[in-house]
């Protein structure tokens, strides 16, 4: 087991920061896109209604692998590394899913606080800044946090693109050494350690934002 645990924590920190990184991407995705679902302007609006149904509607797989076999034959001409097609097919993947989140939250927020805004001659950016979006996000976090640690579960599908993630890592000991209960139990834990500390981060960013909103911050 000691010569097997280091070689599946490397793994689990190219798993770590594939999710890191591309929960991050997923956010600011999901944001941009809830915004242009929710834009007067047509073009954008529709721009985001393509991206967020081609993306849910269709498999994570067959994305990661358009990105890594397809993107670099003519007309693309476009080569990235297995570890950029695993953070942008992920990030774009699951941010598709929290656009329709952060939608539904951005729409939960009351009309009054848009007036209250209004009538304090807020602009546009300095409402949906100050007002708008900390309501949202607060809103938005029970199920995002949901979809966070769904990235991370499919990060496991990286290891097809040959990224040497713990999913890879555990099949490439178990090839090795035929310890598989001992493996695979390994991998479990530590996806098990790695999804918690998602729940537990995403909890104290929920109080955090919960505090604002007691003290008046957000109402």
């Amino acid at each position: 087991m000691g010569e097997l645990l280091p070689l599946l924590i490397q793994g689990a920190w190219v798993t770590l920061q594939v999710t890191f990184f591309g929960s991050l991407l997923a956010i600011v995705s999901a944001v941009l896109a809830a915004l242009g679902r929710l834009s007067p302007w047509r073009a954008l609006r529709w721009f985001s209604i393509t991206y967020i149904e081609v993306f849910r509607g269709t498999s994570l797989l067959v994305q990661l692998f358009w990105l890594f076999f397809v993107l670099p034959l003519p007309p693309f001409n476009i080569e990235l590394s297995p570890y950029a097609v695993a953070i942008v097919g992920l990030g774009l993947h699951i941010g598709a899913y929290g656009a329709e989140v952060m939608r539904g939250a951005i729409s939960s927020v009351a009309k009054g606080q848009y007036e209250a805004c209004t009538a304090l001659n807020f602009s546009g950016f300095k409402r949906f800044k100050r007002i708008i979006l900390p309501q949202a996000l607060l809103a938005a976090i029970p199920p995002g946090t949901n979809l966070l640690i769904e990235l991370l579960k499919n990060t496991s599908l990286v290891s097809l693109i040959t990224l040497s993630d713990l999913s890879f890592r555990a099949r490439q000991l178990d090839q090795a050494t035929f310890q598989t209960l001992e493996i695979f139990s390994l991998a479990l834990v530590m996806y098990f350690i790695l999804a918690q500390a998602i729940n537990l981060g995403m909890r104290h960013v929920e109080r955090r934002l919960s505090r604002g909103r007691m003290r008046g911050g957000l109402s």
